[in-house]
């Protein structure tokens, strides 16, 4: 059960109000999102009488457990939220190109990507430092070596930058990186979403390749929940029966998770397809149906990268791209 309290209920009353659950067996947790003060419960909740407790001066609305997305949902939180990377705005109307190699390999590589992309329209730098591979024998990322070459490449073009962090462990790590990203294997890592709920930093969850839409928002709440407001999902394509692909797109995903929460939504079609020239119309596809923003790889070597080559643009194909892009977008959302 979660409580929303009143904007102006007074010390005395909310003090009150946590004597009568903790009489009842009930632990609250305080938590604030988007201006709103909310109480999470746990303990003997069945005990509690929803009629009773909305009736406190405290107490603006009583939302049962049958109400699990009382911070994301679109029903709780009418206006789009706007989160604010570097300076780039993502979402509420603002859309946000972001590009760069899928591994951080070397500065040549990483600080040629950098500008190039930064030339042709790109407003955040992507670059993985530590990569969870299904194979423990491929290439995982320089990891400490790689953020530093993301902070000196964050100094060298005034692009913020987003990269995955896979452990709580590692946050002191990340000081320098603008946008926290979630990979689709740890979407249910707890640990490091309740650990993300705590910092300051906007986070990335991408969805998980066998999760459905309500378990994304599920995990959405866990770092919404700790009081980090600064959410963007992303859609990178999940696993069907269709083998043509590396994953199926669901690029349905876009407009119905507009419709069920106020969260930023962009598309990662790189990982999705898995293949350079499919990126393209699938990326124009998802800035057509509404899509935020779009995660693009780029590398300026692909047949030699150290990882995910075959999905990664030419540096002149990704600028290419961001032309047609502009140019939907002038005509999509006049």
């Amino acid at each position: 059960m979660i409580l929303a309290l009143k904007k102006n209920s007074t010390p005395a009353q909310e003090e009150t109000l946590l004597a009568y659950l903790h009489q009842m067996g009930v632990t609250a947790a305080k938590e604030t999102c988007r201006g709103c003060t909310v109480l999470l419960l746990e303990g003997a909740v069945e005990s509690l009488d929803a009629q009773l407790l909305s009736s406190l001066p405290a107490v603006e609305a009583v939302l049962p457990l049958d109400e699990p997305l009382p911070l994301s949902s679109r029903a709780a939180h009418g206006a789009d939220t706007v989160v604010k990377v570097g300076p780039a705005l993502v979402g509420g109307g603002h859309f946000c190109l972001m590009a760069g190699p899928c591994a951080v390999e070397s500065q040549a590589q990483l600080l040629t990507i950098a500008r190039s992309v930064r030339s042709a329209g790109a407003m955040v730098l992507r670059g993985g430092a530590f990569k969870p591979r299904t194979s423990p024998y491929d290439f995982s990322g320089l990891q400490k070596e790689g953020l530093a070459l993301l902070s000196l490449a964050r100094r060298e073009t005034n692009l913020p930058v987003v990269s995955e962090i896979m452990s709580p462990n590692d946050l002191p790590l990340f000081e320098k990186v603008d946008l926290l990203q979630v990979g689709a294997r740890n979407m249910q890592n707890y640990a490091l979403l309740r650990a993300l709920g705590r910092v300051k930093k906007p986070v990335l969850l991408k969805r998980g390749s066998g999760a459905t839409l309500r378990e994304l928002l599920l995990s959405a709440e866990y770092i919404l929940s700790g009081g980090n407001e600064n959410v963007i999902l992303c859609e990178r394509g999940i696993r069907t029966f269709s083998d043509g692909t590396r994953s199926t797109l669901d690029l349905s995903a876009v407009p119905l998770l507009h419709e069920m929460t106020h969260l930023p939504v962009v598309v990662d079609p790189s990982h999705a397809v898995g293949r350079a020239s499919l990126v393209p119309p699938m990326a124009l596809a998802a800035a057509a149906c509404g899509a935020d923003g779009l995660l693009i790889e780029v590398h300026n070597d692909p047949l030699h990268a150290l990882c995910d080559g075959a999905q990664a643009l030419l540096p002149e194909d990704f600028a290419a791209l961001a032309r047609q892009i502009a140019a939907l977008r002038e005509v999509t959302h006049r």
